[in-house]
């Protein structure tokens, strides 16, 4: 506890250490520089961080590294796990446990039973995923990229860039980018399985993986296949949920296989072939329950990327980079209406979310003059991008949304060294420029130019300063600009209604908009890092970043106060026409009626209009604190490391308007999130206790505050030593997730179709025991 106090333990240990480490390294190179660490020098001067695209560079941006050995520590069994343990990461957006209710601004919901990166919670859709640093198909109509399908005993590391990152990656990257950095030169076969349940019933998980490799002196090939199965966990099985609508989901069942290759092979001496290939099968099981029926989901979603890259040597240290990404996610849904009382199925509908992804690029990397301080390196590049949406009603033989957007692309990267350590200059260790700058021209939007800019500041060698300051850009969903309107009818007490007749009901419109512009950010950052040479196990960060977004695409209107807060009075129709409900049906695609009694538009008492819609301007600002430190003792290696994050949050929809609180509200980002914990290794054995922190949220409605939410999650697990005889290289793992069976805060939801917890910010799974065992071969 002193320590966290003191530093504020980091559960991110961050790439920059490893930037830097690589970076001195490759200093050692040059007969102008000591030759300390020549002997990693060539291997690391290989070293590529994601935030920049230049070998061996460093980026301005704070990187945060999690690699396979601290996902083992911790007992993440996928990815989503990893991510939603991050407190830069928002738990909202595309989540197995996120309820119907939760979907506000168009961001949270559950369709798939996959999980999306949603960093500083700007929606799955402004967060970047890459694997092997390539793009993935966009996942049903979210425009996210499910990254726990990606199978986690294939990933080396995951490097997460909680900073705008359009200036190298494009459109997307305003939150950060995360890449999924895959095992290159596995050699061996390890099979597993794991079994878990939920203490309080559902949430029963099997699975299996095998992972097979092989190297040999010109190359190497890693193959994964998974297969996983997940009971979901119903409002029936939680006390706290059981005054709900049932059947009712709370965490989605879902039946996961996933299959992946990686492998490269040198032609000659100077070119190298690489090929990434994943195919992913998921179906999910969820249900949602209103007053006399309920919807029973059951989506199916294939995914498939391949990507094959040549890369070239040149003279001079240059690479030449020819790549290509091929990427297609297809969604099939199946929602059937069953009436509660009698089983018997009233609506049984039909449909399709089809993505497609397909991009091109030609780069090069390699210096281009030297300084006293060192080489004066560069990236540059160009490409195009072609991505397409349909989506399908098949019951209804019509079509959802139909649309594509083409883009091509260049940019240009440059690291700078102005001062270098060798140079003895008195408090400067270090100074370092670099800049960024991508120009890409979209067939509907125009050009769009985002530059970014950085310094890294070393007054010694305990000390170093990182700022950035950069323009990012989102161009809008291809559902929001293509889909269809639609009108429903619900019960107005779903939308914050206090007052009126039991019977009165309220029309509800949501859909596209194709008016819709670029959506776009400024982004700041300032990264303080502390590593002690005489504490060289010690590792501290402090960063603050500023983003001010305009244009956020949102559906404005938090349906469940649509009628009780005035804010959202610009959007709704109180006491509406007869020919203003006709010219809203005539004006959608579908009338669905949810209110559980025929139409009757005498019952109307308003129109709560939740299209698209550009809002005026979000901002958000925050700090991030992290360190770790590791002990060497006698009887093993004690690590203490850990990660905290304060954000405020506000928007303004419409121009001139107050701004409101996001984060800290419901459905929202809580206000301050952390992990931290311990881990001891010991020959075979490990052991891990985290500690997990999320502050309360607010219901705007009644303005009461909930609790906070503290768990502790715990791992130990034993491989045996040796690789010879039958119990040889077999791991056991046995961990707990909320180990005290902490129950979410709730807040008082306004209708029985509502989970009476915020499910963005909390988990209803209460405590999870699981086993795993694994054989190496």
């Amino acid at each position: 506890m002193l320590f966290w106090v003191a530093v504020a333990l980091s559960g991110a240990v961050d790439a920059q250490e490893v930037t830097r480490r690589a970076d001195s390294d490759k200093q050692a190179t040059d007969p102008r520089q000591d030759d300390l660490s020549t002997q990693s020098a060539v291997q690391l001067d290989t070293v590529q961080v994601t935030g920049t695209r230049i070998k061996g560079g460093t980026t301005p941006s704070p990187v945060i590294t999690i690699d396979s050995t601290r996902i083992r520590e911790e007992g993440f069994t996928d990815l989503g796990e990893v991510i939603r343990s991050l407190p830069q990461n928002f738990g909202g957006g595309q989540n197995p446990g996120i309820f119907a209710s939760a979907n506000i601004g168009g961001n949270n919901f559950n369709t798939t039973g996959g999980s999306s990166l949603n960093l500083r919670g700007l929606g799955q859709d402004a967060s970047l995923t890459l694997l092997n640093g390539r793009r993935l198909a966009y996942g049903g109509a979210s425009q996210g990229v499910d990254i726990s399908a990606i199978p986690v005993e294939a990933v080396e590391r995951i490097e997460i860039v909680p900073d705008g990152a359009s200036a190298l990656y494009g459109s997307d990257a305003v939150g950060g980018v995360a890449n999924v950095i895959l095992k290159q030169d596995f050699e061996g076969a390890v099979i597993g399985a794991r079994f878990g349940h939920a203490t309080e019933g559902g949430l029963g998980t099997r699975a299996y993986t095998a992972t097979a490799g092989e190297r040999w002196p010109t190359g190497g090939l890693t193959a994964t296949l998974k297969r996983e199965s997940i009971d979901p966990i119903q409002a029936s099985q939680r006390d706290f949920a059981q005054a709900m609508y049932q059947p009712a989901t709370l965490w989605s069942g879902s039946d996961l296989r996933s299959g992946l290759i990686s492998g490269h092979q040198s032609i000659g001496e100077a070119l190298t072939f690489q090929i990434d290939a994943l195919r992913t099968e998921r179906q999910a099981y969820t249900d949602t329950g209103y007053a006399k029926a309920y919807y029973h989901n059951t989506p199916e979603t294939h995914s498939t990327l391949v990507s094959p890259a040549f890369v070239l040597a040149l003279a001079s240290d240059w690479t030449l980079t020819a790549s290509a990404s091929l990427g297609r996610d297809k969604t099939y849904t199946h929602q059937q209406v069953i009436q509660t009382n009698t089983g018997l199925v009233s609506t049984n509908s039909l449909g399709t979310y089809s993505n497609s992804s397909i991009t091109y690029e030609l780069g090069a990397e390699g210096p281009v003059m030297d300084l006293p301080a060192g080489e004066v390196r560069m990236a540059a590049g160009a490409g195009y991008r072609d991505v397409e949406f349909l989506s399908l009603g098949i019951s209804s033989n019509r079509t959802l949304a139909d649309g594509s957007e083409k883009s091509s692309f260049a940019y240009t990267e440059l690291n700078m060294p102005l001062v270098a350590p060798t140079q003895n200059i008195r408090g400067l260790r270090r100074l370092a420029l670099t800049g960024a700058l991508r120009t890409e021209y979209y067939d509907r939007d125009g050009r769009v130019t985002t530059p970014k800019l950085g310094l890294i500041y070393s007054p010694d060698a305990d000390f170093t300063l990182r700022t950035s300051w950069g323009k990012s850009f989102k161009t809008p969903r291809l559902l929001q600009l293509y889909g269809t309107q639609s009108v429903a009818l619900y019960p107005a007490a779903t939308f914050g209604a206090a007052g009126v007749p039991r019977t009165a009901t309220v029309f509800y419109r949501s859909g596209s908009n194709p008016d819709l512009s670029p959506e776009r950010a400024r982004t700041w950052s300032a990264t303080l890092a502390f590593h002690p040479e005489a504490l060289p196990a010690l590792e501290a960060e402090l960063s603050w970043f500023d983003i001010d977004y305009t244009g956020r695409i949102v559906q404005p209107v938090v349906y469940s106060e649509a009628l009780a807060n005035s804010i959202y009075a610009p959007f709704v129709t109180r006491d509406p026409s007869q020919a203003q409900m006709a010219q809203a049906i005539a004006d959608s695609a579908s009338f669905l009626n949810y209110a559980g009694a025929p139409y009757d538009p005498r019952k109307v008492i308003a129109i709560v209009d939740n299209r698209s819609v550009n809002a005026a301007r979000q901002r958000i600002h925050g700090a991030d604190l992290s360190g770790g430190y590791r002990f060497d003792l006698e009887f093993g290696e004690l690590t203490i490391r850990g990660s905290t994050g304060w954000m405020e949050s506000t928007q303004a929809t419409l121009p001139g308007q107050r701004p409101s609180d996001l984060a800290g509200t419901l459905f929202y980002p809580a206000r301050l999130n952390g992990r931290a914990g311990l881990v001891w290794n010991s020959g075979g054995l490990t052991t891990s206790l985290f500690g997990n922190y999320r502050s309360g949220v607010r219901n705007r409605l009644d303005g009461k505050e909930g609790a906070s939410f503290t768990t502790f999650d715990a791992t130990i697990g034993y491989e045996v030593p040796g690789w010879h005889g039958l119990l040889s290289g077999l791991t056991v793992e046995l961990t707990a997730q909320n180990l005290l069976d902490r129950e979410p805060p709730r807040y008082a939801a306004v209708a029985r179709s509502e989970a009476p917890y915020d499910s963005t910010n909390y988990s209803a799974v209460g405590r999870f025991l699981a086993l795993a065992l694994s054989k190496r071969w």
